[in-house]
């Protein structure tokens, strides 16, 4: 019964912790675009801004995952 918990509960952090990067990610490229929007001439800057801010939310659902056991 204690292992059949356990296994639900790490399932669960996984799944909450790859829905927060999901979010993340999503959050970052809604912003990216309306950067590139408002200022076409900085769209090189945006996109390696944006980049590196979506791997960093990435970064969550990997520790998410393999931090779970």
């Amino acid at each position: 019964m204690i292992t059949q918990f356990a296994e639900i509960t790490g399932s669960l952090h996984a799944a909450f912790g790859c829905l927060a990067a999901a979010i993340g990610v999503g959050l970052v490229g809604a912003k990216a675009v309306e950067g590139v929007g408002r200022n076409p001439g900085a769209s090189g800057k945006i996109l390696v801004q944006s980049i590196i801010g979506m791997a960093l939310a990435e970064a969550v659902a990997f520790y998410a995952i393999f931090l779970v056991k």
